[in-house]
């Protein structure tokens, strides 16, 4: 499959450079840095050149950039879409590129290490094709979610922001043992080996994260006290409050 990928940048240049390595398709891309665009490995074309010869367009410019280019990108007719841009709804997309055959993605950061977790938002008339080809771009730098439009804002709260509060968490972690002694950066990795170990442990047994947890909780030992300590501390409702309020904020922009 030809894909096209239109802006180069932090999300876009990843998944151009996912798509390159996987060696299955041929990549375009088209940005206003030339050399970003190398970067990746994909061949850069002009906008115009771009549209002509890709089958599948990937819409990865800043949503504020997109207005201008409305009247470029309806001259690509036939062809399959995916938009990368936050705020603007497939209703609106796909009245703008006249058609159906559109997916929006959702991704986060970690795209740069193809481990993102990407939400895959497909119009309703869409194709069987669109959905699968859109559905293996996404899996190729990470993970990915078939979910309604509807809940593209509580992705967001999770995963498109929540990366940042497992950062958060992270740090405070490395703070802790840092408190307890232990140089930062060395703290920093304990921490880093056990939130990775945590999540390996979930995936691999499939248990509620409480099963899991209460196992690790001896009676009158350690891991209780830091967990009784977390309770006084509200951490279950601060982490809920920022994945609502993340959300919430993404349902007014």
């Amino acid at each position: 499959m030809r894909i096209g990928i239109i802006g180069c940048g932090n999300m876009g240049g990843a998944i151009a450079t996912a798509l390159v390595d996987a060696g299955k398709d041929e990549v375009f891309a088209t940005d206003h840095t030339k050399a970003k665009v190398e970067a990746t490995g994909a061949k850069y074309l002009s906008l115009d050149a771009l549209l002509l010869q890709s089958e599948m367009l990937v819409l990865a410019v800043k949503p504020q950039v997109i207005p201008d280019l409305w009247e470029t990108l309806h001259q690509a007719s036939g062809k399959r879409w995916i938009s990368l841009a936050a705020g603007i709804p497939l209703e609106t997309l796909s009245a703008k590129l006249g058609t159906h055959e559109i997916v929006r993605f959702m991704p986060n950061i970690a795209a740069k290490a193809k481990a993102s977790v990407t939400a895959v938002c497909p119009d309703r008339e869409a194709s069987m094709e669109t959905k699968e080809e859109a559905m293996a771009i996404a899996l190729s730098f990470g993970s990915a979610f078939e979910l309604p439009e509807k809940q593209m804002a509580a992705f967001i709260g999770i995963s498109g922001s929540g990366i940042a509060y497992c950062y958060e968490f992270l740090h405070a972690m490395a703070l802790g043992g840092t408190r307890e002694g232990i140089p930062y950066q060395k703290s920093m990795e304990i921490a880093r080996d056990t939130l990775e170990s945590t999540v390996a442990l979930q995936k691999a047994t499939g248990k509620n994260p409480i099963d899991l947890m209460t196992g690790v909780c001896s009676a009158g030992g350690t891991t209780i006290e830091g967990i009784a300590a977390l309770a006084e501390n509200s951490f279950d409702h601060a982490v809920i409050e920022a994945v609502t309020a993340s959300a919430e904020k993404s349902k007014r922009m």
